[in-house]
C-alpha cells in the first residue's frame, strides 16, 4: 500500500511544507475519530495531469469517456489517509487509501473545498446497506486549503447520547472548527509520534478559567489514585494537580499553566505512588480561547517497568565493570608470578595468559560503558592491535595497523573474536615476523548488509565491497591481497584477514593437527563457538594470510 508521502508526491501539487502539515495532522487525528465516533478519510486534490476522464452522462462532463471535466474547480480527489474510531462502529471496513474519485462524486467534499467551510448538509447515505452521516472538514494551513476530511458516522447503532458522548461530540466539533481555521494541529508543535493518552483513557473538559466542566469516569478514577477523592467538576485542574504533587521540592512552573488549558503540552505527574500522563489541547475557535481538552492516562506500571529496566541496565554495566577489574587483577598477579619464574618457558606461558586475559578485559570494559550488549568493535580491535605491537620484541620493529571496519557486534561475538584476534596477532609477531622488519595488517569487511547490485557475469553480490571478477572462481594466489569472498547466499558475515609479509607457513602446516595452544584456542573459538571458517594460506608476494569468516546470524554455542 502506498504511503501518504508517496501519494502526495505522485498525484498532487502540494509542497513539502504542506506535506509536513498533513503528517502532523494524521499523526494526531485518532483523537478526532474517537471524539466523533466516526471514520475519517483525508482527500487531497489531484494535479491536472492525473485528472480522471468523465463518465458518460455524468454531471458536468462532456458525455464522452476520455474527455476532462473542465467545469470542475479540481479534476478529482485521492484519499491519502484513513482512520477508524475505537469508540464506535466503523462505516468503512474496507481500506480506501489510494482511491481516486472524480469531482462530483463526493458532493460535500467539493462544497467544503469551494466554500472553505465545514459542510454538514445532506441526508444519511445508504450505499453500503447501513445509514452513514457524511460531513466534510476543509484542512487549512495559513490561507491555503490543503484538502478535505470526510467524516463518516455509522448510524446503525444510534441511540440517545449520554453526557459523556455529548461532551465528546462537542469537543470533536470544536477540533473540526480548529482544523478548518488552521489552528490544529497547533502550529510549531512537534507531531505527536509517541504513545499519548487516548480519549478512552480519560478526558476532562475545561472552561476558559481552567475549571473542570466535565470529567469522564476514567479521568475521575485516575485522580482518585493520585489522592483526590472528590468530584473534579468545578475544580481548577491546575491548582489541584499542583497541590497533589507538592512534595516540598521545586515544581515546574509551567505545570499550572499547562493544566489550566492555556498551553498545548504533555506532562507527567506523580503522587502517592501513582504516575499519570496528561495532555492539554487548548480549544481556540474564531480566534477566542473557549477552554481546553485534557486527556489523562495512568502510566504507573509502564514507568515502573522502565525504571526496573534502567536499574537492570545499570546493574549489568556495573557487573561488566567489576569483571573487568577482576580480570585486570588476575593479569597483574600473573605478571608478578612471571617475574619470579626463572624458567623461560613458564614465563612465556604466563605472558601469553596475561594477553588473553587482557583481551577479554577490554571487551568487558567497553560493555561497562554501553546501555546494551552491542559493541563498536573497531575500538576494541585497535586496542588489541596496539597491545600486540607493544609486546613485540624491539628487533621486529613492526607496527600493526587496521583497515576496514568491524562495525557493531553483539557481546557473544565480540568476546571470542577479540581473544582470537589477540592470538593471531601474537602468532604472526612471534613466528612470521620474528627478528625481522615487516608489515602486519588486519582487514575487516562485512557482507550481506548493503544494497544488492549486479556485477559482471550476472552474479548478485551483497555488501559494501565489490568482489572483482566474482563470476569466475580463482585460486587463492590469484586473488588480490587480503581479498576474501564469502559464500554466495551466506547471509550477513564478517570476514577478517590477518596478513603479514613474514617467512610464511611451514610446508607441512595443518591447523587441525597443530600443537600450538594459541592456534587451538583460535580454532575452538572461531569454528566451534562462532560457527565460522578459519583458513591459513600463503600471501601473494610472501608471508601468510589468516582468514576468519564469521556468520553474524549464527546461534552461537557456549563452552
Amino acid at each position: 500500500m502506498p504511503t501518504l508521502t508517496d501519494l502526495v508526491r505522485d498525484h498532487t501539487d502540494l509542497t513539502e511544507t504542506d506535506l509536513e502539515w498533513l503528517h502532523a495532522l494524521v499523526s494526531d487525528w485518532q483523537l478526532l475519530a474517537d471524539l466523533s465516533f466516526a471514520d475519517l478519510l483525508l482527500w487531497v486534490p489531484l494535479r491536472s495531469a492525473d485528472a480522471l476522464p468523465a463518465e458518460a452522462g455524468s454531471r458536468g462532463g462532456r458525455g464522452r469517456r476520455g474527455r476532462m471535466d473542465t467545469g470542475a474547480a479540481v479534476p478529482g480527489w485521492v484519499a491519502i489517509a484513513q482512520m477508524r474510531p475505537t469508540t464506535g462502529p466503523t462505516a468503512y471496513p474496507e481500506d480506501l487509501v489510494g482511491k481516486v474519485v472524480r469531482t462530483g462524486r463526493r458532493g460535500l467534499i467539493d462544497v467544503a473545498w469551494r466554500e472553505r467551510r465545514i459542510v454538514r448538509e445532506g441526508d444519511p447515505e445508504w450505499g453500503s446497506g447501513i445509514p452513514v452521516r457524511e460531513e466534510s472538514i476543509p484542512v487549512r494551513r495559513g490561507a491555503k486549503i490543503l484538502g478535505v476530511i470526510q467524516r463518516s458516522t455509522n448510524l446503525s447503532s444510534a441511540r440517545t447520547p449520554s453526557r459523556l458522548e455529548l461532551t465528546y461530540l462537542q469537543s470533536a466539533s470544536d477540533l473540526a472548527t480548529m482544523i478548518a481555521e488552521g489552528r490544529f494541529p497547533v502550529p510549531g508543535e512537534e507531531p505527536n509520534m509517541v504513545r499519548s493518552p487516548r480519549v478512552g483513557d480519560g478526558l476532562m473538559r475545561l472552561d476558559r478559567s481552567g475549571k473542570v466542566t466535565y470529567a469522564s469516569p476514567n479521568a475521575q478514577s485516575a485522580y482518585r489514585r493520585l489522592g483526590f477523592p472528590a468530584d473534579l467538576v468545578g475544580e481548577a485542574l491546575g491548582q489541584i494537580t499542583a497541590d497533589l504533587c507538592d512534595t516540598g521540592e521545586p515544581m515546574e512552573e509551567a505545570l499550572s499553566v499547562v493544566l489550566s488549558g492555556r498551553a498545548p503540552r504533555e506532562v507527567e505527574v506523580e503522587s502517592r505512588g501513582s504516575i499519570m500522563q496528561l495532555r492539554t489541547i487548548p480549544l481556540v475557535v474564531g480566534g477566542t480561547r473557549i477552554g481546553a481538552i485534557v486527556l489523562c492516562r495512568d502510566v504507573t506500571e509502564l514507568r515502573w517497568r522502565d525504571r526496573e529496566l534502567m536499574t537492570k541496565d545499570a546493574t549489568i554495566r556495573e557487573i561488566h565493570h567489576r569483571v573487568k577489574n577482576n580480570l585486570q587483577t588476575v593479569a597483574a598477579l600473573l605478571r608478578l608470578q612471571a617475574r619470579r619464574l626463572r624458567i623461560p618457558e613458564g614465563r612465556a606461558a604466563l605472558d601469553e595468559a596475561v594477553r588473553r586475559v587482557g583481551s577479554i578485559a577490554i571487551v568487558h570494559e567497553t560493555l561497562s560503558h554501553t546501555p546494551d550488549e552491542l559493541i563498536d568493535f573497531d575500538d576494541i580491535a585497535d586496542r588489541v592491535i596496539t597491545m600486540a605491537g607493544e609486546v613485540s620484541t624491539p628487533e621486529t620493529k613492526v607496527t600493526p595497523k587496521r583497515s576496514g571496519s568491524f562495525g557493531v557486534l553483539p557481546a557473544e561475538i565480540a568476546t571470542p573474536l577479540a581473544m582470537a584476534l589477540t592470538e593471531l596477532l601474537q602468532n604472526a609477531l612471534e613466528h612470521g615476523l620474528a627478528n625481522r622488519f615487516g608489515t602486519l595488517e588486519v582487514v575487516a569487511r562485512r557482507y550481506g548488509e548493503g544494497e544488492q547490485r549486479r556485477e559482471p557475469g550476472g552474479v548478485e553480490v551483497w555488501g559494501e565491497w565489490p568482489v572483482p571478477g566474482a563470476h569466475e572462481p580463482r585460486a587463492p594466489h590469484e586473488r588480490a591481497p587480503h581479498e576474501e569472498e564469502p559464500a554466495e547466499g551466506a547471509g550477513r558475515r564478517l570476514v577478517t584477514v590477518v596478513a603479514d609479509d613474514g617467512v610464511g607457513l611451514p610446508a607441512d602446516f595443518d591447523v587441525e593437527s597443530t600443537t600450538s595452544l594459541g592456534l587451538q584456542i583460535v580454532r575452538t573459538l572461531i569454528v566451534g563457538e562462532l560457527g565460522g571458517r578459519l583458513d591459513f594460506r600463503p600471501r601473494a608476494g610472501g608471508g601468510t594470510e589468516v582468514v576468519v569468516d564469521v556468520p553474524l546470524d549464527h546461534v552461537h554455542r557456549r563452552f
